[in-house]
């Protein structure tokens, strides 16, 4: 167990280089301001350094919004959003991180780092995958689909994902779940909300014509635990933890 100077002193910290690729990013992000007694609580609970990318992230940004808030990275966030509205979640709340410091909590089922607008998630995988049936290896970045109602490995770790969704990929991972108006839709949004479709994503029926599809606007813990009821009912498989809201 490493002490919180240990994991924040390091050379080579990663936010210098995260901040020049934000800077340069084929994407719109917003960069949450943060929350800096959260974000140390946090880099000490889950055990990560400056020196990475999500340490990187936990300590010094409160998450990112990217592409106009379709995809919703989780940091150590501070206040609520401009105008009263909810500001987006912690990685720590996402995750059910303990209030204190517990030197034996873990995330068993992997670390939920990121939600998209339409109920998917991106986890980093925890020490046994294969024991909470996800695809991958430990440390790497998978995918919870909800049009597909499963699990998929990414084949990369959490520094190599982040760089390549900002470098511009998100139009083609997502093609077939966009409609030519998700921008406009999407912007009606806060952080905390999702998109409800019907026919659902992984029906013939939705994947017919997403753009005639009726889409409402929910809370985001509403979306998830539907997708997590609909894979249970549907394929007898439990998807597991997909993250607090």
């Amino acid at each position: 167990m490493r002490a919180l100077h240990e994991l924040i002193n390091v050379e080579d910290p990663a936010w210098p280089a995260l901040l020049e690729e934000l800077a340069g990013s084929q994407v719109p992000v917003e960069v949450v301001a943060a929350d800096a007694e959260c974000g140390r609580a946090g880099l000490l609970q889950f055990q990560v350094t400056a020196r990475s990318y999500l340490g990187g992230i936990v300590l010094n940004c409160g998450g990112l919004l990217v592409d106009g808030g379709w995809l919703r990275v989780f940091g150590s966030p501070g206040a609520a959003a401009s105008g009263g509205l909810p500001g987006p979640p912690g990685l720590a709340e996402v995750n059910g991180m303990p209030a204190a410091f517990d030197p034996v909590w873990r995330p068993d089922a992997g670390l939920v780092v990121a939600h998209d607008v339409l109920g998917g998630v991106f986890a980093l995988n925890g020490m046994d995958p294969g024991a909470v049936g996800r695809p991958g290896e430990v440390g790497e970045v998978v995918y919870f689909a909800p049009d597909a109602l499963g699990w998929e490995a990414l084949g990369a770790g959490y520094s190599a994902w982040l760089s390549w969704m900002l470098a511009g990929n998100l139009e083609g991972f997502y093609e077939g779940v966009r409609w030519p108006a998700w921008r406009e839709e999407v912007s009606g949004l806060h952080a905390r909300e999702g998109l409800s479709v019907y026919p659902p994503l992984w029906s013939a029926e939705g994947r017919r014509d997403l753009e005639a599809a009726s889409r409402r606007r929910v809370p985001m813990a509403e979306l998830l635990g539907l997708s997590r009821d609909t894979c249970v009912q549907l394929n007898g498989v439990d998807p597991g933890f997909l993250g607090l809201v």
